[in-house]
């Protein structure tokens, strides 16, 4: 059999010979022979090069070549193999690899006689290129045809249940396997517990990979992946460990889940170790996992970490640069934005909408009011990107932030979108930055209406009325809170110190080194005191004395956790604290005379940026 090389013009140069030798035969076959006999040549044709159209089928399929696979599916045709299902089944393939799902189905209907492959096959090709609907419904037309299946056509099946997190169809195909006995084969199994994963339904996932009995690298890794996408992060790693300890060969996909499970709990040791497992295993050019590298590094707060990954990748894609630019805004970092934004059109990469809202956010965590007008109009004018209500969610808290409060009212109104809830929260917390009571309360209304369960937007109105002294009306939003039952998130803080990630509350108790940790911090606010260090009580709104408020800010979560980073982390190591909501004033001010006192860098990740304490001052420039 003569070995397929493809030339310059992009024709299969051994297709090309089989066309000149087949015209030989079939001209031959129409000047010098009656009719009757024609068809003897055109068997003898289809017999002597089926092997060769099989092998440039397969070709096409390798490569992605449709044009030849075309050429090659006429040829088919004139010689009658069309009805032949080897043929056909290894056509259906190449229009499936070749996107030609529309050619395929074509294929697959005008079949006399369909094997199991060729429903297999079909069924495939619709779920990869994302026909998920019809794939389940040809899986129906096979039942109804009682026609014969396998673990393969399950499976496939399910891998269309995964893409339109159809649970109801999953749970059918979960009972029709246990009823068959497929469901302790291992691509079912995976296939099953991936739905139940992407559906949200860890635990049924979880059971499923406890019951089979064989389990390969692709069910470990979706396993993984399951936990990452319903953020259980600690799970995930503790899944990857238990994989990379059975000796299982870590593939690309475990490997960027295990990344973005140390992302999502800004685990920054535990990164670190990923990243060498990653270069152990070759996959460190691969830039999808560069990128989750990237995303990974800039979420624990090594920045400069994560733009050295960056500045190593010869080859780049606008998932890259995406994920560059928007490690630095979230940084607030908006003169490497800038630049980098820049750099990308310099280097052929056009921005797309996600670059947009990262420099826009950046412009919004530093106030740069004029650069945001400017990019949001470049989107349409340079760029042709249409803004979404992400973008105009990025102007109304870059307008409220700067004490613009009346233009992003104006803009929410105006704007070809419903306004979403995180508008009118930004435009909420502006109002608390700003003292805006009235537009306060006419975006806690709208608030409300879209999220009547968030207890977190009642606490942000009562804290504006707090703040303007107000205290019947703080009264009645609690009351309100209270008969409702709704639950207001607490605010933690943690730390990560030799691999171990410790938790604290406002006035944590059950820390193993609790009282130690008080008596540190008493120390460490007295020192702070002489530097010039004052509690600022107007930022606790509770309705309670000056003493009691000094107390309740004296024991507040990040100031724990930094008491812990200083008894624990070497001398010259960064202080990487992680918060769930935002950091307050007296925090803040407290971070920034810690950090001139002891001589550390403080980092603190708060609900909406970083913030990088260093001889006293903050990166945010008190713009925050």
């Amino acid at each position: 059999m003569k070995t397929l090389t493809r030339n310059t013009e992009g024709i299969y140069n051994t297709a090309q010979n089989y066309h000149r030798k087949f015209s030989v035969i079939t001209r031959g076959a129409r000047a010098d022979r009656p009719r009757p006999q024609e068809s003897l040549v055109l068997v003898e044709a289809r017999d002597t090069y089926t092997p060769l159209l099989h092998q440039i089928l397969q070709s096409c399929a390798r490569t992605g070549a449709p044009m030849e696979g075309k050429a090659c599916h006429g040829h088919i045709i004139h010689v009658g193999l069309q009805t032949d299902t080897l043929t056909s089944n290894m056509l259906i393939n190449m229009y499936s690899k070749c996107d030609l799902v529309d050619c395929a189905r074509k294929v697959f209907d005008e079949m006399p006689e369909r094997s199991l492959v060729s429903w297999n096959t079909m069924i495939g090709s619709l779920t990869q290129n994302g026909e998920e609907q019809k794939a389940l419904g040809l899986f129906l037309q096979m039942r109804r045809e009682g026609n014969h299946f396998s673990e393969f056509t399950v499976s496939s099946v399910l891998c269309a249940c995964a893409a339109k997190c159809a649970v109801f169809e999953c749970k059918q195909l979960h009972a029709l396997a246990l009823k068959l006995a497929m469901n302790l084969n291992v691509y079912v199994g995976t296939a099953l517990l991936d739905v139940y994963a992407k559906s949200g339904l860890i635990k049924d996932a979880s059971s499923v990979f406890a019951s089979l009995p064989e389990r390969s690298e692709v069910t470990w890794s979706s396993m993984v992946a399951g936990y990452v996408q319903n953020e259980l992060y600690e799970e995930a790693l503790m899944f990857f460990h238990r994989a990379k300890m059975m000796g299982l060969e870590q593939n690309q996909f475990t490997i960027s889940s295990a990344i973005c499970a140390c992302a999502g709990l800004a685990a920054l040791i535990e990164g670190k170790q990923v990243h060498a497992v990653l270069c152990k295993t070759g996959f460190g050019l691969n830039i999808f996992i560069v990128s989750s590298l990237i995303d990974m590094y800039a979420k624990c707060g090594s920045i400069k970490e994560a733009y050295h990954v960056f500045r190593g990748m010869d080859e780049t894609n606008t998932v890259l640069w995406n994920t560059m630019i928007s490690g630095f805004a979230r940084h607030a970092c908006s003169l490497e934005v800038m630049i980098l934004f820049e750099k990308m059109q310099q280097m052929g990469t056009f921005p797309s909408e996600v670059t947009y809202v990262s420099v826009l956010t950046a412009c919004s965590h530093m106030g740069l009011v004029e650069s945001g007008r400017k990019y949001f109009n470049l989107m349409t004018t340079e760029h042709n990107v249409s803004p979404n209500v992400v973008h105009y969610s990025c102007m109304v808290d870059l307008f409220g932030r700067s004490g613009l409060l009346l233009e992003a009212y104006n803009l929410i109104e105006e704007m070809p979108f419903d306004a979403t809830a995180s508008m009118w929260g930004s435009l909420l917390a502006s109002c608390r930055i700003h003292g805006k009571l009235h537009l306060a309360v006419v975006a806690a209304k709208h608030l409300s209406e879209i999220e009547p369960n968030n207890a977190g937007n009642h606490i942000l109105l009562s804290n504006i009325y707090a703040a303007n002294k107000k205290w019947d009306e703080v009264a009645r939003i609690r009351k309100l809170l209270k008969e409702s039952e709704l639950k207001k998130e607490r605010g933690k803080s943690w730390i990560e110190i030799k691999d171990k990630v410790h938790s604290f509350m406002v006035g944590e108790r059950k820390h193993a080194r609790i009282a130690e940790i008080y008596s540190k911090l008493d120390c460490l606010i007295e020192e702070l005191k002489i530097m010039g260090y004052k509690a600022e009580t107007e930022h606790d709104l509770h309705y309670v004395g000056e003493n009691r408020k000094h107390e309740l800010l004296r024991h507040h979560s990040e100031k724990l956790a930094l008491t812990l980073g200083l008894m624990c982390l070497p001398s010259n190591a960064s202080i990487r604290i992680m918060k769930n909501l935002r950091i307050c004033g007296d925090c803040h001010s407290f971070m920034k005379i810690a950090s001139s006192c002891t001589g550390k860098e403080i980092i603190v990740r708060d609900t909406n940026r970083f913030h990088h304490f260093k001889n006293g001052c903050c990166s945010c420039r008190e713009f925050w």
